[in-house]
């Protein structure tokens, strides 16, 4: 908050459930109500005695400083900014865990269930923006796959147009977007990746089908690591390293790319750029 202020920009600590968020909105200029909000998040927590450089500051810097353009755009952008708590919460026990989860029972109760909601974590290594790619239960119901998807479509032609021809669909941990989704609001989330692990991972994919059951964090793998089924992160040596990283010391700033953070600026130029209407 304190660098948000020292730029002249007003932000809000949200307390739900013993989790601080920081919320930053902008004057009624700035919206319309005749399109969509767009609810941009990043969590702000990391693992207890790690740097947590690329999850998550990498992603908070970039949207502090997106916020602060916010504050001088020509016209009306639609955005509000959530940096979250308690996002490493929910790994093992589960997406209510998460600080996110209640912003999202929140959004439900008060019935904000149109907005666009963007997550960005761990977007400060590498030059390949990843897309999550999602498979929302049929039980989630036609109505919120249509929003789902129509979503998941917009946000693929927003990285073709800031990353043309170098942009990925990828099986993606679960990061607050879980919150959102099993809350029936639709999400999505975005990551960076070196082309390199990407591509290798891509493969690893395509070779072994499990293993995208496995990243997903689904509920039947996180049972079965809970009752010592099998080993956590048992799937570990298959992610792309800049994953690996992740909770270990070597998640410093040492491991970030200044390639990211150029690819990053161009998607929330376009992102704040982006206008659909209701």
């Amino acid at each position: 908050m304190k660098y948000l202020s020292d730029r002249g920009l007003k932000s809000s600590k949200i307390v739900i459930d013993g989790k601080s968020h920081v919320l930053v909105q902008y004057d009624s200029s700035f919206y319309n109500s005749s399109f969509r909000i767009k609810t941009v998040v990043a969590h702000h927590d990391r693992v207890e005695n790690t740097p947590g450089a690329n999850d998550n500051s990498a992603a908070c810097w970039l949207l502090m400083n997106w916020a602060c353009y916010l504050a001088k755009y020509p016209s009306f952008h639609n955005v509000r900014i959530f940096f979250t708590d308690g996002e490493e919460l929910g790994w093992n026990t589960g997406v209510n865990e998460q600080g996110a989860f209640g912003i999202a029972s929140t959004f439900k109760r008060l019935g904000i269930t149109n907005d666009d909601v963007y997550v960005f974590d761990a977007c400060g290594r590498g030059e390949i923006p990843i897309l999550a790619r999602n498979n929302p239960s049929s039980k989630a119901g036609e109505t919120f796959l249509k929003k789902f998807n129509d979503l998941y479509v917009r946000t693929q032609s927003l990285l073709s147009v800031s990353s043309p021809g170098r942009w990925m669909s990828l099986p993606v941990p679960y990061s607050d977007n879980a919150s959102f989704l099993a809350c029936g609001i639709p999400a999505v989330a975005i990551t960076m990746l070196p082309a390199e692990e990407a591509s290798l991972y891509a493969r690893m994919i395509n070779q072994d089908k499990n293993l995208e059951n496995q990243v997903m964090n689904r509920e039947s793998s996180r049972k079965e690591r809970k009752e010592g089924n099998v080993p956590d992160y048992s799937y570990k040596d298959h992610l792309p390293l800049t994953w690996r990283l992740f909770h270990t010391p070597k998640d410093s700033i040492d491991s970030l790319t200044s390639v990211s953070f150029r690819v990053m600026e161009s998607i929330l130029k376009n992102l704040a750029d982006s206008k659909i209407p209701l």
